[in-house]
């Protein structure tokens, strides 16, 4: 049943408001969204919208989790880092694009349970609890970085470890509606510009 509804998430809430990737479309289809929320919101696992999971964290809306990773542009193979593991249901959807997929969460309880929740459900993700602000310079350049939490500037760290021919995708301001910036970087430098507006949680320095 719930392969029913995940399907019908795609269909009518995703592909319907423009996702087009097919690549994109089956990896919403096979990531069971309802593994990656509270028990108690299960039943809530297919409505476009974010949903808490504590600590003040919530699991992105899945036409949100849908468009930024359209616009990564992935391959097979190629590499991404993700700021904010959250729930794991970002990096879960990545890896089930091909992707080589590093992630950092902040908060230790969070890092835990999607390292676990990850692990269960056989999805091949590098996870370290560390500041996201860095960024994982050891295992860069990345061919996408995707923020899940907004800073209200893009981290200096988070551009230096951008592959030439990679894409940045960061919601970007204060508290509230905030920028989605797709950063893309050249042989010549970088470009920005606006995709959407958006609403996620601050990214905050330090660990949790």
């Amino acid at each position: 049943m719930s392969g029913e509804a995940r399907a019908r998430m795609v269909d009518e809430q995703i592909a319907a408001r423009g996702i087009a990737d097919p690549r994109v479309l089956a990896a919403l289809r096979e990531v069971p969204r309802e593994a990656f929320v509270p028990a108690q919101l299960r039943g809530q696992a297919f409505v476009d919208g974010p949903l808490p999971i504590g600590h003040g964290a919530t699991i992105s809306q899945p036409f949100v989790v849908a468009h930024m990773s359209e616009l990564a542009q992935l391959k097979a193979g190629d590499r991404v880092l993700e700021i904010g593991t959250g729930s794991g249901y970002q990096a879960a959807v990545l890896a089930a694009l091909g992707a080589e997929v590093y992630s950092i969460e902040r908060v230790a309880a969070l890092y835990e349970t999607a390292r676990e929740r990850l692990d269960e459900l056989g999805y091949r993700v590098s996870l370290r609890h560390g500041d996201g602000a860095n960024g994982w310079p050891e295992a860069g350049p990345f061919r996408a970085i995707v923020l899940t939490a907004a800073p209200t500037q893009i981290p200096a760290a988070l551009l230096e470890q951008l592959a030439v021919g990679g894409r940045l995708i960061a919601p970007v301001g204060p508290p509230g509606w905030q920028s989605l910036r797709l950063v893309e970087r050249g042989d010549d430098g970088v470009s920005e510009r606006e995709v959407a507006q958006v609403a996620f949680v601050p990214m905050l320095p330090g660990l949790g």
